[in-house]
């Protein structure tokens, strides 16, 4: 077996590592901010009808969909949108730079969510089963 036969076979499983682990950890910030789980201390008094407690909404079921690959392609789409508005709402305003606005991550989520807009869920996903190529 070849590097490109082991490439070619990989990649849909590995897309959907990565789907699956980016979205855990978006789920993540939506079950702090709504769950209040685990507890974060910032958004211990988060009003569930404030810009921030959108966000945690859209986090919370976004983050489920997308780690079980279920419209994959629009649930990328508003989650890049999402993570944008985060970053230029929350961290652009504090410095130009990502690494001293603190927005790094929102915007890696941001092309991390881009890129699965265009290239789906992958193998490991119920997009994949419903499609029956799973």
């Amino acid at each position: 077996m070849d590097y490109k036969h082991i490439c070619a076979t990989w990649t849909p499983r590995v897309l959907s590592l990565l789907r699956i682990m980016a979205a855990l950890f978006l789920f993540e910030h939506g079950t702090a901010k709504i769950l209040g789980f685990p507890a974060v201390p910032v958004f211990a008094k988060l009003q569930v009808m404030s810009l921030f407690g959108a966000s945690g909404i859209i986090e919370l079921i976004g983050g489920a969909l997308l780690a079980i690959g279920l419209f994959t392609r629009p649930v990328a789409f508003i989650l890049s949108g999402l993570s944008a508005s985060a970053y230029f709402i929350v961290h652009a305003p504090q410095s130009f730079y990502p690494i001293a606005n603190g927005g790094e991550l929102a915007a890696l989520y941001c092309f991390v969510f881009f890129y699965l807009v265009f290239a789906g869920g992958g193998s490991w996903s119920l997009d994949a089963l419903r499609k029956g190529s799973g």
